[in-house]
């Protein structure tokens, strides 16, 4: 029985009861477990309420049942799409309808009429894609358009940069399918007096609706015109608006921006316009960010169709962050800029209006604080640069944590640049400006203003001072006749605040809408009117005591030692919730194949911040012990691509193995069989090369019978085991020896466990490679390890271990300032962050990081002048993940095309098997799954002779185990070492011939009855 009070105030609600009706009624998936509940405690706010549990229904009829269910217990009920809200909407203590698996279809396109009907959970992207072929597409556009859905935009009444042409979501609506809490269903748009006359003929529920409407409005007529804001970006408060004649009693339009406090969005009829055939952009520099605001009116002159703000402060956020590094280069000179974009039936079309414009200013596209760019992958580079804004400004290294707060006000454009003077006043009053403030940008044609600011969220004087900056920065913008919110919407952020916008007259207002869709209060209470506190249900707050991580392995040097703070650092933009991997993105595998918020960077990251139980009453009691947070992670690939690709630079991989330490702390009995046989694979390989037992291993593990006995032994996934080589790498070196003049100096190459163990000829080509290029090669006299398998199975302990051991070998090297290249990607990006993560004060470590180089990266910026073999080839390339992540693929694409290969970089991802990951129990079908995104579709459309390029170990294996074309993927190395002669002292690495494999499958035999001996023997 849970405390939560239900309609029936007398009694509290009683939550199992709630979840088995919801469970035996709706024909979807209902969650009231702990991680749910957990992931879905907070949003892209300031906020945390746990819900009572989330429900995900499989069609909008679905959600019907789910709602008739909470209304007959009295459950209150939240409506969540994206999860991405910046105000707190999207977070109480509520049951939850999650739109965004299931209901994501696009019913019907009516491409004559420019109109649609869409589910609520389908993402803004995914539907533009769909309208493609008409030439259509639904105008607004948010910096989240790659994962937010259509559900939350409606709920939002979201804008974006394109919104200066098309409006925001409440001008593009041109019907709704709602459904009230008391269980009444109608489509609602504009309504003429013939309808409305109709309906009132009927009678009913409906009509009593409307009814009430049409006296509302006509009650308070004279008020909504005197005190709403004449400005283009009004999202603050009711659509009350929407209702006056001239807009056609507009209920679609009223109910447009409600935040799911009024109605449950079950369809949307939407307008569409027509793409853009052609644009330029115009980058304009200015001295200041109020002179570029200044500037906008002169601008506006000209119909630009896009036109944002951004000052040097959020470039060089970008450039601590190491984001967009080649647009950023593009800017003009300047210490704030305008990015003025143009549209046109052709590129000559929109470049003439750029020009009229710069004629008009008195600039041309020559000036040095002028850049012009017609080309469309330009432009796009530029407007990564203003998308990146919410995460660029979130977890800056060497700056105070920002929060959302006010980053959304909205102001007449011609009133701009005094705004923004006014606003930095009171920046500097409150002691958040200074070199270290808060960048400003937003969508400065319209007025309105992003910023993320330093509150202090975890001192009880910080948050007081939190209260009084907004109470301030809310008269200021009332004082220039703007509104709260510009875009993000008022949640619990700015509900308070809403009586010096709007005054007492129009809050009665609010609430007596509120009273004719919702009387009883049970639509996601709380926000937008009859508001929680500003300062109420902080996700910090200066209560905020979170569960002391002692004795963490990874050191957390980007957070100040702490794992509290690293697992605070998702802001919740929910960029791992994408459904592509454009721009050669990785994160996030998981949520990709399942769609599930639990499997996305973010729940996971959710999850490890309600585990450290900050407040007290959250739904993870049992800390590293926690099933729930395991659970959660054990999707996770740890693949890194959130390392790069989160905004804030989650690092999930990291954060799993750490977990995954503590959890079997002290009781290694209940590990998985995997994490022994995966985890000390380097010891296994070694005693198995050692005892010269590779013939009788492989014939075990090739074996049909014997293979399931093996599979079963080690606890793994029923798939092909690789076969170890015949002769590993460091034999074939020592056999054969160093070669070359050394012209260029001398190198040491890493003999990692895959390479050395399973595919040497990658070393084998890699040498030669080297050698051609003037480099003479040494390897490691002893077996060494960077202990990889160990931190990704958490076994952190002997990973640190195996990791000092190995760089005290390799000191004298380093010392010397000799390189290091790394073959296998995972093993060198262990070098290159792991290792100084882990130990981040040793100075062999920090010198391994900056000494280890990938094999491009010694063949371009350590080999002056070199020019590689030519290979004319047609080639795929399935970039690593930890590559992308930690190494970057750019040196590599610049030797491919010096050597002459026409490389395609794969969209795909990663390629599921991860490491050990795809080869755990259990995995197999996400494994899969990530696979048949892209790699696997890609591969059987090309031809047969195209090349394959894969550095990864496991993208090899995945390739080789799952392509039904037949192809087989290379290393750069092989790729580039094919022209070269053979060299006749080095020969082959030796297979194993047919008395060798008759004498291993007798052994093999032998040992099947050994482990059947002790099979039998452990059964009794």
């Amino acid at each position: 029985m849970a405390s939560v009070v239900g309609a029936n105030a007398e009694r509290p609600l009683d939550v199992g009861a709630l979840a088995a009706e919801l469970a035996e009624r709706v024909d979807g998936e209902v969650r009231f477990d702990t991680g749910t509940r957990a992931a879905y405690s907070t949003d892209a706010s300031n906020f945390r309420q746990v819900p009572l549990g989330v429900v995900l229904p499989r069609t909008p009829e679905a959600a019907v049942e789910a709602v008739a269910v909470a209304a007959e217990f009295g459950a209150p009920l939240l409506s969540r799409g994206g999860g991405t809200s910046l105000a707190g909407q999207c977070t109480n203590t509520a049951v939850v309808l999650d739109w965004s698996k299931y209901c994501t279809s696009v019913e019907s396109i009516d491409a004559e009429r420019r109109r649609c009907v869409v589910q609520p959970g389908i993402v803004l992207d995914e539907l533009n894609r769909q309208l493609a072929p008409t030439s259509l597409r639904f105008g607004p556009e948010p910096a989240t358009h790659a994962n937010c859905t259509l559900g939350g935009m409606i709920g939002n009444n979201s804008c974006g940069a394109t919104a200066q042409r098309t409006g925001k979501v409440v001008d593009n609506i041109a019907a709704l399918e709602v459904l009230l809490y008391d269980g009444t269903r109608m489509w609602v748009g504009p309504t003429d007096d013939d309808r409305f006359t109709a309906m009132q003929r009927d009678g009913g529920r409906v009509a009593e609706v409307y009814r009430q409407l049409r006296a509302l409005r006509d009650r308070y007529t004279g008020e909504i015109r005197r005190r709403f804001p004449n400005i283009p970006r009004r999202v603050s408060g009711y659509n009350l608006d929407s209702l006056l004649p001239e807009h056609g009693f507009d209920v679609a339009g009223l109910l447009v921006g409600s935040e799911s406090t009024l109605v449950t969005v079950l369809r949307a009829e939407l307008e569409l316009v027509p793409v853009v055939a052609a644009k330029c952009l115009v980058v304009l520099g200015f001295p200041s960010i109020s002179a570029a605001g200044d500037a906008v009116p002169a601008i506006l002159r000209h119909d630009p169709i896009a036109l944002e703000g951004l000052d040097s402060k959020l470039i060089h956020d970008e450039q601590l962050k190491h984001l967009n590094p080649q647009a950023l280069t593009a800017l003009p000179r300047g210490s704030a800029f305008l990015m003025v974009q143009f549209g046109g039936d052709t590129t000559e079309e929109a470049d003439a209006r750029a020009w009229r414009m710069l004629h008009a200013l008195g600039v041309s596209p020559h000036d040095a604080a002028v850049s012009f760019f017609d080309e469309p992958d330009r432009q796009a580079e530029l407007w990564h640069v203003r998308e990146a804004g919410l995460g660029a400004t979130a977890h800056v290294p060497d700056r105070p944590d920002t929060f959302e707060g006010w980053e959304d006000s909205a102001v007449p454009p011609d009133r701009l640049g005094d705004y923004l003077r006014r606003l930095w006043r009171l920046y500097e009053e409150f002691g958040y400006a200074g070199d270290t403030g808060p960048s400003l940008y937003g969508h400065f044609g319209q007025g309105c203003v992003h910023t993320r600011i330093p509150f202090d969220l975890y001192t009880a004087r910080g948050v007081a001072d939190y209260r009084r900056f907004l109470e301030k920065a809310a008269d200021l913008v009332v004082e220039f006749g703007g509104s709260l919110s510009g875009e993000h919407g008022d949640g619990q952020t700015r509900g308070e605040l809403l009586p010096r916008m709007f005054g007492t007259e129009l809050i009665t207002a609010f609430g007596q809408l509120k009273a004719i869709f919702d009387p009883d209060g049970r639509m996601n209470p709380g926000k937008v009117i009859a508001p929680y506190p500003l300062d109420a249900h902080l996700r910090l707050g200066g209560d905020w005591a979170p569960m002391a991580a002692q004795d963490v392995h990874f050191r957390y040097p980007h957070d100040g030692g702490s794992f509290a703070q690293a697992a605070n650092r998702c802001v919740g933009v929910g960029k791992c919730r994408q459904h592509t991997n454009s721009g050669g993105a990785v994160m996030c595998p998981s949520y990709q194949v399942t769609h599930e918020e639990e499997h996305s960077t973010r729940g996971r990251a959710r999850l490890l911040f309600e585990m450290l139980n900050g407040h007290g009453d959250g739904p993870v009691r049992d800390g590293w012990r926690s099933a729930a947070v395991k659970d959660a992670l054990d999707l996770c690939l740890a693949c890194k691509g959130c390392k790069t690709d989160c905004p804030a630079n989650v690092d999930m991989a990291t954060y799993k193995a750490e977990f995954l330490a503590h959890h079997y702390r002290g009781r290694p009995w209940r590990r998985p069989r995997s994490d022994w046989s995966m985890g000390w694979l380097p010891v296994f390989a070694n005693l198995v090369t050692r005892l010269r037992l590779t013939p009788v291993v492989n014939a075990i593990t090739h074996s049909p019978g014997l293979r399931r006995l093996a599979v079963a032994v080690a606890g793994i996934a029923d798939r092909e085991i690789p076969l170890l080589a015949s002769e590993t790498l460091r034999a074939w070196y020592s056999r054969r020896g160093p070669r070359g003049d050394g012209r260029r100096g001398t190198v040491l190459l890493w003999p990692d466990t895959f390479t050395n163990h399973f595919h040497p000829h990658v070393g084998i080509a890699a040498v030669k490679l080297m050698e051609d290029a003037g480099w003479r090669v040494t390897m490691p006299g002893q077996s060494l390890c960077c202990g990889l398998t160990w931190i990704s199975t958490g076994q952190l302990p002997t990973a640190k271990r195996v990791l000092r051991r190995t760089v005290r070998a390799l000191a004298p090297h380093l010392r010397d300032g000799g390189l290091i290249v790394g073959l296998e990607p995972s093993c060198t990006a262990v070098f290159r962050s792991d290792a100084f993560e882990l130990f981040p004060d040793d100075q062999d470590v920090r010198r391994l990081r900056k000494q280890t180089v990938t094999l491009a990266e010694l063949l371009t910026a350590h080999t002056p002048g070199y020019q590689p073999p030519h290979v004319a080839v047609d080639a795929l390339a399935q970039v690593h993940c930890h590559q992308h992540a930690v190494l970057g693929w750019q040196a590599d694409q610049r030797l491919l095309t010096s050597a002459g290969a026409r490389v395609e970089r794969l969209e795909s991802g990663c390629c599921g098997l991860a490491g050990n990951f795809g080869f755990e129990a259990g995995h197999l079908d996400v494994s899969r799954d990530c696979a048949e995104r892209v790699l696997l579709p890609r591969l059987r459309a090309a031809d047969t002779d195209t090349a394959v390029l894969a550095d990864g170990f496991s993208c090899r294996t995945q390739i080789h185990q799952l392509d039904s074309g037949g192809h087989e993927a290379v290393h750069l190395a092989e790729l580039l070492a094919r022209p070269l002669r053979a060299d006749r002292g080095g020969g082959a690495v030796a297979q194993p011939g047919k008395s060798r494999l008759a004498r291993a499958a007798i052994a093999a035999g032998l040992a099947a009855l050994g482990i059947a001996a002790v099979a039998r023997a452990a059964r009794r």
